[in-house]
Parts: C-alpha cells; structure tokens; sequence
C-alpha cells in the first residue's frame, strides 16, 4: 500500500508540484473493499475508518500548509488518476453487488452495511472527482463525469454546478450556499428539490434562446437519465429488486456526502449587494478553505476551494492554498468537518463565530446583513 512519507510530503507543501504519487491515496479504498468481499462482517467497517479517521490523523501527524503559489502544466499523470477511477468505481459497486449476491458471507444487514460503506467512497471520491472532470473542455472528460454522476443517481449536479453554482455562488440564487445558522439538516431538504429544479430550468432556458424545445435531443437530461436507467438495469440483472435498492442506497449516502461537502465549503459566506442592486464579483474570501495535507490529498484538492472558484478550470494538481489574510479557514480537514456539520448545535458553536469574525474581516462596512443571502 502506498503511504505518504513525512520527509516527502513536508517537500511537496512548498511551491513545487505536489508529486502525482501522492493523489492515489484515494485508490487504498480498493483493497478495503476487497478485504470486505473475502471477509464480510466486521471487516467492512474499515472503509469508514480509513476514510474518516485514519485521515484525520494523518492530517493532525503532518504539518498544514498556509500558502502556495504553484505553477506548472498539466502533466498527463495527473489525468490518468481522473480517467481510471470511472472504471474502477464501476467494479466496486457491481462487483460489490455481484458478491453479495453469490457469497454466503453477507446476511442482509452485512449486505447494507457494505453498501452505505461504499457510498462514502463513491461520494467521497467518485463525485469528487466527477467534479474535476466536469470543468474539463474534453467531451470524453464530461461524458466520464456523467458515468461517475449516474453511478450515484445525481447526474443533474453537472448542469447545476457550472451553470448555476459557479455563477451565482454567495447570492440567493445559488440553492448549494448554506445560510448563516442553517442547520445541515434543513439545507439538504431544501437542497434537494432546489438543485433539480435550477438545473432543469438553466437547461430548458439554455434550449429556447437556441430555439429548441426541452424534448430536444441537445437537452442532457436525456443522457442523465439514460445512464441512470442503464446502471439501474444492471443492478438489477445482478440482485433483482433487492439489488437496485442497494444501489440505490449507495446512492443515496453519496448524494448526503456530496451536499455535507457543498454545505461546508460556503456556510454563512455572502457576495455584497451593491448599490446597483448586483452583487460583487466572487472573490477568494467567498470559499472555506482547509489546508490540512492528507486530506488535501484524498480529496484531490478540493479544500482549496477558493482558488477553485477564483479559477474553475485550473487542475486540481495546480491549486493554491491560501493563508487565513486572503480567506477564511476551517479549523479542521473535511473528513472531521463533515462528521462535525451532522449535530447542528456544535456545528454552530464552532462556525457560527467564525463567520461573524469573516464579516468584521471583509466587509467591516456593513452593519446590516438582512438584505444579504443570511
């Protein structure tokens, strides 16, 4: 198994290109997996600990990094660490299926337990780097994005995410950014409808300023929905009606992991309303960050997420962390934030005066934020 080592990842947190070695911390998921497919039962338990804990205390064991300026071009390797995993998340939900359905190790509880486990890999990871692939220009790129999307029944967050979140992140437009003092919990019901409904309604604008009708062919919800009916069928030739709601509920741990992340990454942030009635651009400051190394690692970046907003179609391999004077900082790596947003109270008790500290920081001007998104 490959691991990180200290000397070498304290060299890679100065301006020089994080080695692509380094980015397939992601892929020690599939040994788990199989470990869970020998063994069954208790065994299965360690897809959480690794994607949670062993993370975690990794990112407490090596020093955080407080700013980075890293310039380089996109080498291939990086690529081919997005364009595997598609195929590789394909074998371990199916094959998953495929061995509970021919093994005696898995009782029905075991068979579920092994399908939420590996919904926190495929949100995690699959939707994470469904994400880097969806800001790709190449149509191989966004078609194996859409693979990644329609394996965890979200294939409309493509549409979402770079026609309206991007656009209108910080503003009340934008469904995906947490309101000041909005528990998890009422932002994933409210998320939910929201997103669908924004992609569908940006698609179906998109199709008349062209003149087309939303039944057109050029309407990618015909592909989304196709691909999800296609793996649907799948899990059904394999474990029949008990087999697609396994798939299914895989599904559904990926979706909550993916708006837990979105949750995270803006909570409480808000563009300013001008006084033309248009909010400023979107600025650094309007993203969490968290520089914490291994989790940076796993999640291919995606805890610097102001730059990535700052510059959408950067490579994850490329982006910046910034320093706590440039944006603000979560005080710890995803995998601890994540399990933090679930209790609403200590959520608040943790971020809630962050945020207001991020208001005296940026825009000690305003006094008066009811007329902002919060």
């Amino acid at each position: 198994m490959i691991t990180p080592n200290k000397k070498m990842l304290k060299t890679s947190l100065n301006n020089k290109l994080t080695p692509a070695v380094f980015f397939l911390l992601p892929f020690l998921f599939i040994p788990l997996i199989f470990i869970s497919w020998v063994f069954g039962g208790s065994s299965i338990i360690l897809i959480p600990i690794y994607g949670y804990f062993s993370i975690s205390i990794l990112d407490f064991i090596f020093q955080s990094v407080d700013k980075t300026d890293v310039t380089a071009k996109n080498f291939k390797k990086y690529s081919i660490i997005l364009w595997l995993w598609p195929f590789v998340q394909l074998f371990l939900i199916f094959g998953s299926l495929f061995v509970i359905f021919n093994s005696s190790k898995f009782n029905t509880i075991e068979a579920i337990f092994l399908m939420l486990s590996l919904g926190i890999v495929t949100g995690a990871v699959g939707i994470t780097f469904a994400h880097e692939l969806m800001h790709k220009k190449s149509k191989i790129e966004r078609m194996l994005c859409d693979i990644l999307l329609a394996m965890v029944l979200y294939s409309h967050f493509r549409t979402e995410h770079l026609l309206v979140h991007h656009r209108y992140v910080g503003t009340k437009k934008d469904s995906v950014t947490a309101r000041f003092n909005e528990s998890f919990y009422m932002f994933f019901l409210r998320v939910l409808p929201g997103c669908l409904i924004s992609a569908w309604n940006v698609e179906n604008e998109r199709l008349l300023r062209n003149g087309k009708k939303i039944s057109n062919s050029k309407n990618p919800f015909w592909l989304y929905f196709g691909l999800i009916l296609l793996f649907l069928t799948f899990s059904y030739f394999i474990g029949g009606l008990f087999g697609v709601l396994l798939f299914v509920i895989q599904g559904i741990v990926a979706i909550i992991h993916l708006e837990v992340i979105n949750y995270i990454e803006h909570y409480g942030l808000s563009r300013k309303l001008l006084k033309n009635g248009k909010y400023e651009t979107t600025k650094l400051h309007h993203s969490w960050n968290s520089n914490q190394t291994v989790s940076n690692l796993l999640l291919i970046n995606l805890q610097r997420h102001s730059d990535h907003h700052y510059n959408p179609n950067k490579s994850y391999q490329l982006l910046n962390a910034v320093d706590r004077e440039t944006a603000p900082q979560l005080p710890y790596g995803y995998p601890i934030m994540v399990l933090l947003s679930l209790f609403p109270s200590l959520w608040k008790k943790v971020m809630n005066p962050r945020v207001k500290e991020w208001r005296k920081q940026f825009y000690p001007e305003v006094s008066d934020w009811s007329q902002s998104l919060n």
